[in-house]
């Protein structure tokens, strides 16, 4: 009898077996979660097959991996049978937040950021679950309190310029965002708040001060949180976003509390983690109670989404109904927080529009053609009122592409394939000012499904098109350089 592969690793082959995993398919899934090349797709077998043990840091990316699928975890240790060791630069969202809610203990947050800096190469691992919902869990359930300084402080006389030119430069960070997408000015706006986190760190500042200061803290880790959710870059955006709720939680400035729920919760339905999505987005809504019409009606919005992507269609509808029906009757006088100037009727239209098209191909998914191409129809003519079609000069670039793509994909589920061609043509030529990997990704999808009909002459003449934008934009994909320094 012939002798038995003594090299075989066990472990990982029974971890593929329960998933229904190929070795490549396990290639593929980390180049998704760390980005294009992290490692070539025949790699997993020789891991499997010989006992091939990859280079640092893929063995701890790999139990990464796999511990997210099977929901249990898959030590580094056991999964490479002794023969590697955990990465110290690889991390999860919430390594080292677990200070209390306070001043003091924000500060420690604040000075791990600050002391980052450019040169601090950790990546961080996306959290979900359990884990995530730990991170916040004192501000979920209410133990956090209140922060230390009263949400509005009158002025005390002593207006402070370097807190005045902070300020100044918020709108002018958001709209380096709506431009050119998250991927190009990522490592600048991240800088931005090291910087902000530097003088907040210091300390000296008036109280009145220091509460501007902190909210505009709070703003730019929003901002950047965002802006790494839109790189996919999710590990590094989860913890942007808890850093900047626990400063929002000092100020005691609930509206924008909600705002970064209601952001987590559109980063979760993404990630498709509707579970999360839920109880992030419900945990925004109860937040927002009290505040404008407007930033109840986006943190609806959000809320809706993950609705959508768990398929719970009557829930969806009160949602997006609702926040559609604050939009439209909002007074005009309220004073909006400076961060809201995005929220237009057309804007909340058309992320009502992208996710009824999400819950359409799931449906259409799930063997339900007839409803489910229905409902992407509808979403549809919600999104085409949108900015997929503005100019190259118009300043709403990477809305315009996300929606075009979204735009695209709906029409491929409905069969109108020259529409759904003609769209994203339109879409991938922003690619050349848009660093939008989230995007990116959703033309990607679009790829793979015409791919299966090149036989329709309007495929067959844009799909090589597109297949050559994506590779040449390949460098914008997932995961790279998801560092404090992004």
């Amino acid at each position: 009898m012939p002798e038995a592969n003594t090299r075989h690793n066990a472990v990982l082959s029974e971890c593929l077996d329960e998933l229904g995993w190929s070795p490549k398919a396990l290639a593929r899934r980390l180049n998704r979660v760390f980005g294009a090349g992290t490692v070539a797709e025949s790699a997993p077998y020789h891991w499997r097959d010989a006992g091939g043990v990859p280079r640092s840091p893929l063995p701890a990316m790999t139990a990464y991996v796999l511990s997210q699928e099977l929901g249990r975890p898959i030590s580094v240790g056991y999964l490479w049978l002794g023969k590697a060791v955990d990465s110290p630069v690889l991390l999860t969202a919430d390594s080292g937040l677990d200070h209390p809610w306070t001043v003091k203990g924000l500060d420690h947050i604040v000075e791990d950021w600050v002391l980052g800096g450019l040169v601090d190469r950790r990546r961080f691992l996306a959290i979900s679950g359990s884990g995530l919902l730990a991170a916040i869990s004192q501000y979920l359930n209410g133990t956090a309190g209140h922060g230390d300084f009263a949400p509005r402080i009158t002025d005390d006389g002593s207006s402070d310029p370097l807190v005045a030119q902070v300020e100044h430069n918020l709108p002018l960070l958001q709209l380096l965002d709506d431009a050119n997408g998250g991927a190009r000015h990522l490592p600048y706006v991240g800088a931005q708040f090291r910087a902000v986190g530097l003088l907040l760190h210091e300390g000296g500042l008036s109280e009145t001060a220091t509460v501007r200061l902190i909210r505009a803290f709070a703003e730019i880790g929003q901002l950047a949180g965002w802006m790494a959710f839109d790189s996919a870059h999710h590990g590094l955006a989860q913890r942007y976003f808890v850093t900047a709720l626990r400063a929002a939680h000092q100020v005691n400035d609930r509206q924008l509390s909600a705002h970064i729920l209601a952001d987590m919760s559109f980063q979760a339905s993404s990630r498709h983690h509707p579970a999360d999505a839920i109880t992030l987005g419900e945990a925004a809504w109860r937040a927002s109670s009290g505040g404008t019409a407007s930033v109840r009606a986006s943190v609806l919005s959000r809320l809706a989404h993950g609705y959508a992507a768990a398929g719970r269609t009557a829930d969806f509808e009160r949602a997006s109904g609702t926040a559609r029906e604050l939009i439209e009757t909002r007074s005009g006088i309220e004073a909006e927080p400076r961060w809201m100037y995005f929220l237009t009727p057309n804007h909340l239209e058309c992320q009502t529009g992208y996710s009824t098209i999400n819950l359409g191909r799931s449906t259409v998914q799930e063997g339900n053609r007839s409803a489910g191409r229905g409902l992407v129809r509808r979403g549809a003519e919600l999104v085409e009122t949108g900015a997929h079609r503005v100019s190259k000069g118009d300043p709403s670039q990477r809305r315009a592409l996300f929606e075009g793509a979204w735009l695209a994909l709906g029409y491929s589920t409905s069969g109108e394939l020259e529409r759904s061609c003609e769209i994203a043509r339109t879409a991938v030529a922003r690619l050349e000012t848009v660093r939008s990997p989230r995007s990116t990704e959703l033309l990607q999808q679009l790829a793979v499904e015409l791919r299966r009909r090149q036989r329709n002459p309007h495929v067959g003449t844009f799909l090589p098109e597109l297949e050559e934008s994506l590779r040449t934009y390949s460098g914008t994909g997932p995961g790279r350089g998801d560092t404090v320094g992004a």
